[in-house]
């Protein structure tokens, strides 16, 4: 597997993220990371890979254990957000800020982050990057007991979900782990990450 600690990341885009793939690849290139891109080359190219079929190509090598993170990039960040997490063991995460893409690894362990290039400026388009790139599961939460064990739960969850056995048992996880929160989480904010 090709791994964050190694400098090594994924990313695709349709023909309307293209821009703003390539401006966030030539920084993180520039900064000595190893992009592995499987498109779209040219955005002007008649036979360009639809949003949803990249965005399929990036989750199914995901998936298959080829690479621990990818960066994937739309005109809204939507569709190619919703095509990639199709795919098992993706958990993708469609973001337009800094902050939101820091939350999407330390607090909610993604393993992809979409953005849309009609909405995010480039410099942006890269602080989203290295926050998502830079961090990991966990990490700037240690004021808040017991956090990576609940967030873990829900990580697993979601990452084994199963509708059909879901729907069968009454709309209820037939094992529904708990952590105790001994605090309310709508006072304490996570603090940034220095």
């Amino acid at each position: 597997m090709k791994m964050i600690k190694d400098k090594k990341v994924l990313m695709g885009s349709d023909r309307a993220g293209f821009a703003l793939k390539e401006a966030i690849k030539k920084q993180l290139e520039h900064e000595g990371w190893e992009v592995t891109d499987v498109g779209v080359q040219d955005p002007l190219d008649p036979n360009h890979e639809m949003f949803h079929r990249v965005g399929f190509k990036v989750g199914s090598m995901i998936s298959e254990g080829e690479f621990e993170r990818a960066l994937v990039f739309c005109g809204t960040g939507q569709g190619i957000h919703l095509a990639a997490a199709k795919c098992p063991h993706v958990h993708c995460a469609m973001v337009e800020s800094e902050p939101a893409a820091l939350r999407a690894i330390t607090g909610n362990n993604c393993n992809v982050l979409s953005m849309g290039s009609w909405f995010i400026p480039p410099a942006m388009g890269v602080a989203c990057a290295k926050a998502f790139l830079e961090h990991e599961f966990a990490e700037g939460f240690d004021f808040w007991p017991l956090f990576k064990e609940y967030h873990q739960i829900a990580y697993d969850d979601i990452d084994s979900f199963d509708y059909e056995e879901y729907k069968a048992n009454g709309f209820e996880l037939k094992e529904a782990k708990r952590v105790p929160m001994d605090f309310n989480p709508n006072v304490v904010r996570p603090q940034p990450i220095k």
